[in-house]
């Protein structure tokens, strides 16, 4: 597991536990969707996780 993948499963966690404690089963039902930080943080390592940290493509 490289340090991407760690980071998506960190950040996995904390968006389950911000849903449970809404008690929500998606984010796109909470009320800060647009406007939340952990969520775009999420998007984030999610995106870095499949491009490894690089610009442009994906490795799938």
């Amino acid at each position: 597991m490289d340090k991407f993948e760690i980071h998506l499963d960190e950040m996995i966690i904390k968006i389950q536990k911000c849903q449970e404690d809404k008690t929500l089963k998606s984010c796109s039902n909470c009320e800060h969707y647009f406007t939340c930080e952990l969520r775009t943080d999420y998007v984030k390592s999610v995106y870095n996780s499949m491009s490894k940290g690089e610009t442009g493509g994906f490795e799938f």
